[in-house]
């Protein structure tokens, strides 16, 4: 990183997209000034104003120009700190390989949060169907990964950025749900604990006690339904 660089990460403690950008900063070795932002509070008037579209986190704010929505941050991290470890595959010389990794990367955004809100803001029969529904998403994503260390193939790299971060909240839906993921989807967990022995990963996933507590927290301030 060039020396006049100036590199400004507004986010939130819990999110799982801000956890993905601190995971590929810490990957690259970039030093950047973090700054807090409680999302269910008062938002900052640096947010709104790097923010005007959405006025949500994660942004990093490079050189006074702000990138928004967590995987395109993730993407720009690599493009312009472009030394190793790379997170996705060139798109000259692997164009099918960085498509896909684009493809699972944006299932997750689509699906996991989703369907894993649901078993704990829901209740009853429609709980247990939310449950299998979740555990079906998570099924499709372990057929993904197959036999590979990273869903990438022998790398860490930007399809194992996307997900990661959501397994604090994984911990937390199993606890508020009363359900097991890892029965299910034993190549999946066996797959986070080896992503757990990175240190930027290690360093960055919050405590899923500290996730529980702030979905309860939640869950009574908007009288979400959780067993």
């Amino acid at each position: 990183m060039a020396a006049q660089d100036e590199v400004i990460l507004l986010d939130f403690w819990p999110s799982m997209f801000g956890m993905r950008v601190r995971i590929a900063l810490a990957e690259k070795q970039i030093k950047y000034e973090y700054r807090e932002e409680d999302t269910f509070g008062r938002k900052s008037q640096l947010l709104l104003e790097m923010n005007k579209s959405h006025k949500k986190i994660p942004v990093l704010i490079h050189n006074g120009k702000p990138i928004a929505e967590s995987l395109i941050i993730v993407e720009y991290i690599d493009n312009v700190w472009n030394h190793a470890p790379v997170f996705l595959p060139s798109s000259e010389s692997h164009p099918y390989e960085r498509a896909r990794a684009r493809f699972w990367a944006d299932y997750v955004d689509q699906k996991v949060l989703k369907f894993g809100s649901r078993t704990w803001t829901t209740k009853g029969d429609e709980q247990e169907r939310a449950k299998k529904e979740f555990i079906e998403i998570l099924k499709m994503l372990e057929e993904e990964l197959g036999d590979k260390p990273y869903f990438g193939g022998e790398s860490f790299g930007f399809m194992d950025i996307s997900l990661v971060t959501f397994y604090p909240w994984f911990c937390a839906f199993e606890k508020i749900a009363n359900f097991s993921i890892e029965p299910h989807c034993p190549i999946l967990i066996e797959w986070t604990k080896r992503c757990m022995l990175k240190p930027s990963v290690a360093n960055t996933l919050v405590d899923p006690n500290k996730i529980f507590d702030r979905i309860t927290t939640v869950s009574k301030l908007y009288n979400f339904f959780y067993t």
